[in-house]
């Protein structure tokens, strides 16, 4: 099913269930109503939180695997459940009030535009979407409906990132000309892929699982239920999973938009699984807080990033696992994943007068935004264009060594062979 199909498929259905989002019918006793869609692993976490806030009603669990459902189901049972979001959506579309989506990548867009052509707010796992054509399309309908959103990014939150954005918007480093970011994760496959099928097991619908996403006979601890990162089909690798995350404060620091270069240092595509070892670099037009331009390279893969200048640290010390680093007119600004950023001047470590900060709750801070107390900070319209430039690189890695440029008002490459990765055909399922 191609996506427009898919789209206007969804809309048909929300005419028929639909209650405006100005008109949210609560619970009787007020509190919000939620559908999960996707409740093991990630999703088992985005349930926990989401369900503790005190003015939650869990009202409806899906997933495809009976295993992860009947977890879910013990910790709320009274919560109807299902295996297939569109029958969920189709049964109680008028008795919920928002939606959970922490499916695999691929499913993530088709899960979260019917829930919003049903007028629901959604909050929705990271990478956004698995395609660049979904990020503008969920970003559309999203403003258009004027829905609360929000992209499960929870670090965002974090009073060490959000001290590290007030600090560079502050100038404490100048204006920026580069940032260096990196991974070692490997959720890259190199191999071929597998040949033959393997018994589905009794706990998976194979074919709901799959979902829009071209048909596969099933390779035991290939796909489910963790390796789907490393496949192109349904995954985004390690660019579209710890990218997002690492990204995400230099991208909100420097008030970056879409990128219009982006190149890629990996081997050749397989046509099957993401590459192992990527270095993709980018260039961003300027803002206010950088140069007249920005370069951006990321590093992932095991031993990442490689050797640079931009990254000595002083006293030898040794580089965290995995961060960024801001290179800036006045010195250097290190953020390592899950701590507060460090200044670097001349070769030494300054110190810094953070500012005073608490952590945000993310999950919560969707609740509250959606009864009417708070608002998002991760909202699709910031999520989509984040989610876009990360899956601009991903298009990039199989164009290995050759330049992409990237044109934002027509959303589309100036190399037209790029232009067919944008988007995919939905299967019919």
């Amino acid at each position: 099913m191609k996506r427009r199909s898919f789209i206007k498929n969804a809309a048909a259905l929300a005419s028929v269930t639909i209650l405006p989002s100005s008109a949210w019918a609560l619970a009787k006793n007020g509190k919000l109503r939620t559908a999960h869609i996707g409740v093991g692993g990630m999703g088992g976490s985005d349930l926990k939180s989401i369900s503790s806030h005190n003015m939650i009603e869990v009202t409806a669990l899906c997933d495809v695997d009976t295993n992860s459902l009947a977890a879910a189901k013990k910790l709320h049972p009274n919560a109807k459940v299902f295996s297939d979001y569109r029958k969920l959506f189709d049964e109680l579309g008028k008795n919920i009030d928002a939606v959970v989506v922490s499916t695999p990548d691929h499913t993530h867009a088709p899960a979260s535009i019917m829930a919003m052509n049903m007028g629901k707010p959604v909050y929705c796992q990271k990478p956004l979407t698995h395609h660049v054509s979904e990020a503008r399309a969920v970003r559309k309908l999203a403003e258009d409906k004027k829905l609360i959103t929000q992209m499960g990014i929870q670090i965002h939150s974090f009073k060490e990132y959000r001290s590290a954005v007030s600090l560079i918007q502050g100038g404490i480093i100048g204006k920026v000309h580069t940032v260096r970011a990196w991974s070692p994760k490997n959720w890259g496959y190199d191999g071929p892929a597998p040949t033959g099928s393997d018994p589905i097991p009794n706990t998976l619908d194979w074919n709901l699982w799959l979902g829009t996403a071209p048909e596969r006979s099933y390779k035991d601890k290939y796909y489910h239920p963790g390796n789907w990162r490393k496949i192109l089909d349904y995954g985004c690798g390690t660019l579209g999973d710890m990218g997002v995350h690492i990204f995400d404060t230099p991208y909100t620091a420097l008030a970056l938009d879409v990128p219009k270069t982006i190149k890629t240092s990996c081997r050749k595509p397989t046509g099957f699984g993401h590459p192992e070892h990527n270095i993709v670099t980018y260039e961003f037009p300027g803002t206010k807080f950088t140069t007249g331009s920005l370069k951006w390279v990321w590093y992932d893969g095991p031993g990442a990033p490689n050797n640079h200048k931009d990254l000595d640290l002083p006293n030898n010390d040794k580089l965290p696992n995995q961060g960024s680093m801001f290179i800036g007119e006045k010195g250097r600004l290190l953020l390592p994943h899950f701590a507060y950023a460090k200044l670097i001047v001349n070769g030494k470590y300054e110190k810094i007068d953070f500012p005073t900060l608490e952590n945000a709750d993310h999950y919560h801070q969707f609740v509250d935004a959606c009864l009417g107390k708070d608002e998002t900070s991760a909202p699709f319209s910031y999520a989509a264009r984040l989610t876009e430039a990360i899956l601009l690189g991903v298009v990039a890695n199989r164009f290995p060594d050759e330049t992409l440029h990237w044109d934002n008002a027509s959303s589309s490459f100036s190399e037209s062979a790029a232009n067919s990765l944008l988007g995919g055909n939905y299967r019919s399922f």
